[in-house]
């Protein structure tokens, strides 16, 4: 990630000391991100979680009780990373995710969110929905909307 900021960070520009409109786009998309995810953070601090950590707990909450296994989370998650065994790890020692082989696959092992990981998450979203509730009144519900489609549409997903 840190390499592609710095490609974009130093690309020609349209005139001498203009940045290109779509790279700007791109630099904020990128500041915008960093931006969520540290005032993220910063809320679920507290709690001793950390985003990736939140993430994975929603997931398996959308669940709804079905086991989900580590390549699901790892399709699933904002932030795609390779230590989701890690932090599934690290869930379960807090007793907030419970590991068991799977029943149909004994190579696979089934996640599962516990009762006290919804109780914890419950807790965590008013958090992050305090935190988003500001930003509703900064965008109405089409101009959110038109927001996301552009960046689908940047990105070539439709």
């Amino acid at each position: 990630m840190l390499a592609y900021q710095i490609r974009i960070i130093f690309v020609p520009t349209t005139k001498v000391g203009v940045m290109n409109p779509h790279f700007e786009a791109i630099i904020e998309i990128i500041r915008t991100g960093h931006w969520f995810t540290d005032a993220v953070t910063k809320e679920l601090k507290e709690y001793g979680i950390y985003e990736p950590q939140f993430n994975v707990l929603r997931i398996l909450k959308g669940a709804k009780g079905k086991p989900v296994s580590v390549n699901t989370i790892l399709e699933k998650m904002i932030q795609r990373s390779s230590n989701v065994t890690r932090i599934v790890d690290k869930l379960c020692a807090k007793g907030l995710v419970e590991r068991t082989i799977s029943e149909f696959d004994r190579r696979k092992m089934d996640i599962l969110i516990t009762t006290k990981g919804e109780e914890l998450l419950e807790k965590l979203n008013v958090k992050v929905s305090a935190l988003h509730a500001p930003l509703e009144k900064n965008l109405t519900d089409d101009e959110a909307l038109h927001l996301k489609q552009l960046i689908q549409k940047m990105k070539g997903d439709k």
